[in-house]
């Protein structure tokens, strides 16, 4: 097994992954100021719910964050063509991590995917061949990276899929009723017929539980390889046109070169790179794996299941269910006011908490637990800032999967004084038996 993980092999798996990595990063960076998708999110409101705790994370003023996204982009390309490799990743997964922890109601699993490879990216020798950097200093250049290279990259997905599978065993996947409420507004009124059908639902439930157990063993295993290939393309080219979710699916993809024998991601994307000769073992590296890829899935191992040490249902409290890999898997809708209790007079305030929200923010704001506590701190604050003494009151009601409302939020807690649990569970969260 030791001699396995630095065995030398051909590097081309991971030079054609950082041409692909980084034309994807370019496109998610100068597509989100395109479509809007910037403005939206960090222009056009008041404030962002960053993660808890980094609240003094906010958007550039002005036109700051088309900037920021510009110089992504730009960076993405320098990925891309291996120009100051080291310093174009290091400062995008800096800029990136910026994003993902400024904002929460616009939330897409892949950020944190892009995240943790920018990560990776960063420690791999992704700019030895067929990179700008190789050519300004020929002895950059390199024909092999050991074998582990590239089984970091299969253990990152092989984790994303496995607890995806693991996600879905709960009964509103497995009788088909979110997999119905993915379709249910699909553009392609021609093909309603088939995708309102019960049977239709029923067969994306298991085929997509199938599909997220078996793909990675499929591929590593020489004669169902090209079985996995096709199965792949048809599923992420499938989702990518049906439930429109961005890059994730060209992303996915671009890890199959992982899965093939390297000398065969050489003939087809490298004709003129020499075949790699040499096979001289080399331990250089060990400390890198021992002591930063070993720490690192390990902690991706933990952070999927610490949900299952958290008193009640994530399903419905939320609590650990982000970085577990819970991907498209609920509907979540409520209706959610917030008291305000003048502590002096003991009279009901009238405050509008829409009024200040973006879509998104109002609908992350009524359906999550986060949310709601972080809006209750805003209004504290706010009320703070006049010399106002109040007290802050929620009365919230959540459906999931277009089920039945339950009671959510405690509606005699004070939240001018609750407390966010960041480890366990918060005790002003009513758990409901959601399958009574």
């Amino acid at each position: 097994m030791r001699l396995q993980l630095f065995k030398p092999i051909d590097n081309a798996p991971l030079i054609i992954f950082r041409i692909f990595f980084g034309l994807l990063l370019a496109l998610e960076s100068f597509g989100a100021i395109a479509t809007g998708w910037v403005k939206r999110v960090f222009i056009d409101p008041e404030f962002t719910f960053s993660h808890i705790g980094l609240e003094w994370l906010q958007p550039l003023p002005g036109a700051g964050m088309y900037y920021y996204y510009a110089l992504m982009g730009v960076l993405g390309i320098g990925i891309m063509l291996g120009f100051k490799y080291r310093f174009s990743i290091i400062a995008f997964t800096i800029l990136w991590s910026g994003v993902y922890f400024m904002q929460k109601s616009s939330y897409n699993n892949h950020y944190y995917l892009l995240l943790l490879v920018s990560l990776i990216m960063i420690v791999l020798p992704a700019n030895q061949y067929a990179s700008l950097d190789a050519r300004n200093n020929p002895d950059l250049k390199r024909l092999s990276m050991p074998q582990w290279c590239s089984w970091v990259m299969i253990a990152q997905v092989a984790i994303m899929y496995f607890f995806a599978t693991v996600a879905k065993f709960y009964p509103g996947w497995l009788d088909g009723s979110f997999p119905k409420l993915l379709f249910i507004s699909s553009p392609f009124k021609i093909l309603e017929p088939i995708l309102s059908h019960t049977i239709f639902h029923l067969f994306i439930a298991y085929s997509g539980i199938l599909f997220d157990l078996l793909i990675i063993p499929l591929f590593l295993y020489r004669k169902t390889r090209t079985v996995a290939f096709f199965a792949a393309l048809f599923f992420h080219i499938f989702n990518a046109v049906f439930l429109q979710i961005g890059i994730f699916p060209f992303f996915a993809l671009s890890f199959i070169v992982f899965c093939y024998p390297p000398d065969f991601i050489r003939k087809i994307f490298f004709k003129a790179k020499p075949r790699l000769e040499s096979f001289e073992i080399s331990y250089a590296t060990k400390p890198l794996l021992i002591w930063f890829f070993i720490p690192y899935f390990i902690i991706q191992l933990a952070l999927p299941v610490r949900h299952w040490f958290i008193p009640h249902d994530v399903l419905w409290t939320e609590e650990g269910h982000r970085l577990s890999w819970r991907m498209m898997l609920r509907s979540r809708h409520a209706v959610t006011d917030f008291r305000i209790m003048d502590r002096t007079t003991n009279t009901q305030i009238p405050y509008n908490y829409k009024d200040r929200l973006t879509h998104k923010q109002k609908y992350f704001v009524a359906a999550n637990p986060d949310g709601i506590w972080q809006m209750t701190q805003i209004i504290k604050n706010e009320f703070a800032k006049n010399n106002q003494e109040v007290d802050i009151y929620v009365d919230s009601k959540v459906s999931i999967n277009g089920g039945p409302y339950y009671l959510f939020i405690d509606p005699t807690v004070n939240f001018t004084t609750a407390k966010w649990n960041y480890f366990g569970h918060d005790d002003w969260i009513l758990v409901p038996n959601l399958y009574k």
